[in-house]
């Protein structure tokens, strides 16, 4: 868990940010699917932004016990694409915290986290 520190600042007072919302609607929505796979697992992650021109980037991580993966989508405020997909390919076996930070001008602006488990392979059991 070596960035939890990182997110830890990033993340600190977006829990209250994140219910508050802008025209009635969160900053940040996120789903992740599937929810529970087989390793070599692959999660997809849909964030939906709401359209800010605060908004400058987009920090999405998949960490478990013993994995760590980041992927980090610059936003051009309020021109930025409302949906952004990415994949975490190849996760190993796992329970992991999907967590999403979007970062305005002046920090992070709203955190969602979300769970994905990657069981063992079939073949793997034996």
């Amino acid at each position: 868990m070596r960035n939890r520190s990182r997110l830890a600042v990033l993340g600190c007072g977006t829990f209250l940010l994140a219910a508050s919302t802008l025209n009635g609607s969160e900053p940040l929505r996120m789903r992740v699917s599937p929810e529970m796979t087989l390793a070599p697992g692959l999660v997809t992650v849909r964030a939906s932004v709401e359209a800010d021109s605060q908004n400058r980037f987009l920090e999405v991580v998949a960490e478990s016990e013993d994995f760590y993966r980041s992927s980090q989508i610059q936003l051009n405020g309020k021109d930025a694409p409302v949906l952004n997909v990415l994949e975490f390919r190849n996760l190993p076996t796992g329970m992991y915290h999907i967590t999403g930070v979007l970062v305005g001008e002046h920090g992070p602006r709203a955190t969602v986290l979300k769970l994905a488990k990657v069981a063992p392979s079939v073949g793997s059991l034996r």
